[in-house]
Formats: structure tokens, C-alpha cells, sequence
């Protein structure tokens, strides 16, 4: 490292405060904003948004679509993960594009892509009907477009340290007469958990935030199709201000827990390594 100069300081401090000014005003600012507009018309307002029947059924409608989206792409990131790094086979850069495929796609466009896929104009839609089963405007559409949205973001985070890991140890053990199941759990899994588990909380906290492909999708059918953020609008749009900042403080805490068990895992996995 090389000594520190009188002008390096100053670039140094100036950097700083720049940073901790945007993270201010883009984070802290709107976040304590959010906290002290809720708790604006007191604690029994607050109390009455978020204990609100229509606001557990989202609640829970959030929390399931978020568990179906982690478990979902949970199998996929590792299946998808250790096929693109273990194995060599024709294809392999168009399913590592396609994996990506979700992060450049607009939620919206996504949305609406799974309208045309089960809507009334799809050639699947009398099947759909025949078999009694509900996609649009239905839970399912919910849970398909948050699986969508958080698609890579699983195999994202394994894909780079199984690469880096190499396949040295798995052929060794196999050598040694090792099974398939063994060398996972035993050499493979632990290389990679810290960067399995920080997948599954940006997965979740992604899936928890989703907004604009499941709005296509969900009709805004109050108490059936709706999650937190799409609560959230219809309470603004129906100028209930202050009902919509203390549901949104729910995120807001979800948000924080989240990033306390990142930071947990990330410190972890660094003192690990």
C-alpha cells in the first residue's frame, strides 16, 4: 500500500462524503420517510392498516409467492448451476443466455408475455379450461411471474464460484469410488452454501418487491390476487395516504430483515474464505 498523500486524503474524504450523501438521500431520506408518515396519525391508525383483513390476505399472498419462487429456483440454480460448470455440451452458452433472460426482459413485457401464453387468445386456454385451472388473474399467474423475475438469481451467485472451484476434488473422489450424491454433499456443497444461501435472500427479496409483471397478471382482485406492493397502490390511488405508508413500512421492515441475514451470511462467508 502506498503511502497516503495530502491530495489522495482529500480525494478519499470527498468520495466518502458523496457516497454518504447519495445514500441519504436515496435510502435513508425516503425509508425514515416512509416510517414517519405511517406513524404519522398514530399508532391506532397504523395498527388498523396493517391488522386489515385485505392486508394479511396480501401478506400472505406475498409471502407464498415468495416461497414458491425460492423453493422453484432453488432446484433450478443448483441443477442449472452444476450442469453449465461440470459439464461440456453443445448449447451450453444458449442456456446460460437464456438463464439471464429475465433480468433483461421488463417485468411488464414478462407479464404480458404470460397473458399471451394462458390468456382466452392461447391455444392452451381450452385445455386450461377443461382441466379447471386458472393462470390469469388467478394465484398461479401470481407465482409464475415471480418465478420468472427471479429466475438467474440463484444460479447467478453458484455459477461463478463452482467455476471457480473447479472439478479437481469431484474427480478425485469419483476416482476414488465415490457416489454422485456424496461428492455434492461433501465436497461440492460446502464450497459454495455461503453463495447458495446470499442467492436464496436476493431471490426472496426480490420476489417480496415484484411489481410490474405481477400487476399484469393479478387483475387487481382485492383480498385474492393482490400482494403488498399492489395493495399498496390501490390504498395511494384511493388517497388513503396514510394506510399505504404503514403497509408499506411492512416491506420496509421485510427489507431490513433481509438485509441483516445478508450481512450475517456475507460476513460469514468471508470469514470462512
Amino acid at each position: 500500500m502506498h503511502e497516503e498523500t495530502k491530495g489522495s486524503k482529500t480525494v478519499k474524504w470527498i468520495l466518502i462524503g458523496i457516497s454518504v450523501l447519495f445514500l441519504f438521500i436515496m435510502l435513508v431520506l425516503p425509508l425514515a420517510t416512509v416510517l414517519t408518515e405511517a406513524l404519522k396519525s398514530g399508532w391506532q391508525v397504523f395498527w388498523d392498516a396493517v391488522s386489515d383483513e385485505y392486508t394479511l390476505k396480501a401478506v400472505l399472498l406475498t409471502l407464498e409467492a415468495t416461497a414458491c419462487a425460492v423453493v422453484f429456483n432453488t432446484i433450478f440454480g443448483l441443477f442449472a448451476a452444476w450442469s453449465v460448470t461440470k459439464f461440456h455440451f453443445k448449447g451450453k452458452k444458449i442456456l446460460t443466455t437464456l438463464i439471464d433472460l429475465p433480468v433483461t426482459v421488463s417485468p411488464v413485457i414478462a407479464g404480458l408475455i404470460f397473458v399471451l401464453t394462458f390468456g382466452r387468445q392461447s391455444v392452451l386456454y381450452p385445455l386450461l379450461q377443461e382441466l379447471d385451472i386458472k393462470v390469469i388473474f388467478a394465484v398461479p399467474g401470481i407465482i409464475l411471474a415471480t418465478i420468472f423475475v427471479t429466475f438467474p438469481f440463484i444460479s447467478r451467485e453458484l455459477i461463478p464460484v463452482l467455476e471457480s472451484e473447479g472439478t479437481d476434488e469431484e474427480e478425485a473422489a469419483a476416482l476414488m469410488g465415490a457416489k454422485g450424491l456424496t461428492i455434492f454433499r461433501k465436497i461440492t456443497f460446502p464450497h459454495i452454501k455461503w453463495a447458495f444461501l446470499y442467492g436464496i435472500v436476493l431471490c426472496a427479496a426480490r420476489a417480496m418487491g415484484e411489481f410490474g409483471a405481477v400487476s399484469v397478471l393479478s387483475g387487481h382482485l382485492r383480498g385474492k390476487t393482490n400482494t403488498l406492493p399492489l395493495h399498496i397502490e390501490i390504498l395511494f390511488n384511493e388517497f388513503k395516504t396514510v394506510p399505504a405508508f404503514a403497509v408499506s413500512a411492512i416491506l420496509v421492515i421485510m427489507a431490513v430483515i433481509i438485509l441483516i441475514i445478508r450481512s450475517v451470511i456475507e460476513y460469514k462467508g468471508k470469514k470462512e474464505s
